[in-house]
């Protein structure tokens, strides 16, 4: 290796005097060792595979993938009638449904029906007892009574008093003719001084007196009359409320046999013999029979799309029946919101409570349509492209697409897709990140 001199010069006199003492020194140049520059060549190399590999490794490695064709579940675009319509799976639940309280509370001393009986209107169903209520009635009727006795105590005196009057204006009146016919004849006497002047005049006095006391009795009736005739409409009134209060209280008595409001299908009747069972307790209910609706819960993706009087059918035993939306519940549960369907003419006599049945509901008209069968690869790909098969059936390769209305059965194809070009409708889990497939 060729040698390097360095000198060192300077004007300081140290300088000088250590260069003069000291000598010339040679820097050797290190060698490289080739462990270090075969390391290095192998790191280089894997990284650009590593480069290579992300860059065109999937146009030429992951993005082709061979699978057997009878593994996959192929169908062909066609032009089709598109039926506008979601499946949903509905309930048949009772159209009127009468609910029963116990109007009073009590303890249970007979059950005379048994959950799930068929009743008839004011069947009785249960017996309470409640000794409380039993003495307050009593008490309630023993207070009435006494009430009405008095009442009718001063209708009697009343009556009294009306007659009273009544007599002594009869017995006025006769005074009054009599003491008149005296007096004209009197006065014939008086004339021939064959009667005293004071005798005459003590009967003309009694004679008015008696008229006088005829006025004051006649204004006496009339303002007792008037005053009897009132109380007579309190107490007629009061006798009224007395005995509807009675009544009431009887009544009460009678409650304690709870019977059904209603003919029909008892249930959620679950009670012991013993229970106490407090006032207002919801014991069980009466569905009407033979009129029944059916009730379902629908995705929150149709809320706009479901109206009332939309219509839904479905099949049974070969027979086609209607139904219409008659009540929507607003409230989401779940990610979804529930639906009352009321039957459109006769409904199957054999439909029982709590039975299922898949109906169509009815979103839009019917209308042609491009279609693509519905199946997996929607939910792999949210129906933005889809593996197409090549003329020769050798290959599939995506294309995008764009998807419009579906169902159950069909997807309307908006573009991307011509008639009986076919597709892969099975699930893409596994390759849905290959471009293309080779098929077997």
């Amino acid at each position: 290796m060729k040698s390097i001199t360095i000198e060192h010069t300077s004007t300081s006199y140290n300088h000088a005097q250590q260069s003069s003492m000291g000598m010339d020194r040679q820097i050797k140049k290190e060698k490289i060792p080739a462990k270090v520059i075969l390391l290095s060549g192998i790191i280089l190399l894997i990284g650009l595979s590593i480069v290579i590999y992300y860059i065109v490794g999937n146009s030429f490695f992951q993005q082709t993938l061979q699978i057997d064709r009878n593994r996959l579940k192929l169908a062909k675009v066609k032009n089709d009638i598109f039926e506008d319509f979601i499946p949903v799976r509905a309930s048949v639940a009772p159209l009127k449904t009468v609910f029963l309280d116990a109007v009073q509370g009590g303890r249970v001393e007979e059950i005379l029906v048994e959950d799930g009986a068929t009743v008839k209107k004011h069947q009785a169903l249960l017996k309470l007892s409640n000794s409380d209520l039993q003495l307050s009635v009593m008490s309630t009727e023993s207070r009435v009574m006494e009430q009405l006795n008095v009442m009718r105590d001063q209708e009697l005196r009343l009556e009294q008093n009306r007659l009273n009057h009544k007599n002594a204006l009869v017995e006025l009146d006769y005074s009054i003719r009599r003491l008149t016919r005296e007096i004209r004849r009197k006065k014939e006497l008086l004339i021939n001084t064959h009667l005293s002047r004071s005798d005459y005049d003590d009967m003309v006095d009694e004679l008015r007196y008696n008229q006088e006391k005829r006025n004051i009795t006649t204004e006496s009736q009339a303002s007792d009359e008037k005053l009897m005739t009132e109380q007579l409409k309190f107490l007629k009134e009061k006798n009224n409320s007395m005995e509807q209060n009675l009544a009431y209280a009887r009544k009460s008595l009678q409650d304690l046999t709870v019977r059904a409001p209603v003919t029909g299908s008892l249930s959620g009747f679950d009670m012991q013999i013993g229970q106490n069972v407090s006032r207002g307790l919801r014991i069980g209910q009466v569905s009407i029979p033979n009129e029944f609706k059916l009730v379902t819960n629908i995705d929150e993706y149709y809320l706009d799309r479901i109206v009332l009087d939309q219509r839904a059918y479905f099949d049974r035993a070969g027979q086609k029946y209607q139904l219409r939306i008659a009540k929507i519940y607003p409230d989401i549960r779940n990610g979804q919101f529930q639906v009352d369907l009321k039957p459109i003419g006769d409904t199957p006599a054999d439909l029982r409570r709590g039975q299922n049945i898949q109906l169509k509901l009815i979103l839009g008209n019917a209308n042609k349509a491009l279609l693509v069968p519905n199946g997996q690869f929607f939910q792999d790909t949210g129906g933005n492209w889809i593996f197409v098969i090549s003329e020769d059936g050798s290959e599939a390769y995506k294309r995008k697409i764009r998807l419009g209305q579906r169902n159950n059965r069909f997807i309307e194809v908006l573009a991307g897709l011509e008639p009986n070009e076919e597709v892969i409708v099975s699930s893409y889990s596994t390759y849905k990140e290959m471009d293309r497939i080779k098929l077997n």
